[in-house]
């Protein structure tokens, strides 16, 4: 995992998205395809399932301090989260390669992260009945608390243009109650049907206003 350099990544432009399997995709996630698919999952892994910007970097850092925090403190100040947590899905020609990243984790167990819907992860993972943490939010809030993303930075600051790409990507902008901005009346009366249909027998509140 040495040299691996992500300074220079042109991550601040959103990349062309396709239909692929079914699944809204981009080519970092599918060009590598054939190997993920073969990645051979160990039993004691445990593969962070989120969708974008759902908390993975939050959930991520968070199984790393519980597992590692103790025993590997170096590890918060000398190894950035992505390559603790790597992305196994992520492919960047000469950079990134997540399934190479995955295999050459040396942490037991080692923490995966992945985008993929359940169809797509590797059958890898569920023949050797690997821990699953599935992260999802609450679909009327806009952001997963952006101060714990705040906080992340100050500990483990990222160089040159990782560090503005994180910056965009994690937007600071956004507070609980920022649905508002972004959903019509209408699709607020839609989601609320749609909620209430599927979550009637739940016992969780979500607070939408501050």
């Amino acid at each position: 995992m040495e040299g691996l350099d992500f300074t220079s990544m042109t991550l601040n432009r959103r990349p062309e998205l396709f239909e692929f399997e079914g699944i809204t995709m981009s080519h970092y996630f599918t060009d590598n395809w054939e190997n993920i698919q073969k990645f051979q999952a160990k039993p004691d892994d445990i593969l962070v399932a989120t969708y974008p910007k759902a908390g993975t970097t939050w959930v991520s850092y968070i199984l790393d301090l519980l597992y590692f925090g103790n025993t590997a403190p170096e590890r918060q100040t000398l190894i950035p989260i992505y390559l603790r947590v790597p992305f196994l899905e992520m492919f960047v020609p000469d950079m990134a390669v997540g399934v190479d990243l995955a295999n050459n984790l040396p942490t037991t167990p080692r923490l995966i992260k992945t985008h993929l819907p359940v169809q797509l992860v590797p059958k890898s993972f569920w023949e050797q009945n690997c821990r699953v943490v599935y992260v999802a939010r609450n679909a009327k809030d806009n952001a997963v608390s952006y101060f714990h993303f705040d906080r992340m930075n100050e500990l483990q600051p990222y160089p040159g243009e990782w560090n503005d790409y994180l910056q965009t990507f994690m937007n600071g902008k956004s507070k609980v109650g920022d649905w508002k901005n972004h959903f019509t009346v209408a699709q607020n009366e839609q989601f609320e049907k749609h909620y209430k249909e599927k979550m009637k027998n739940s016992t969780l509140q979500f607070r939408t206003e501050l």
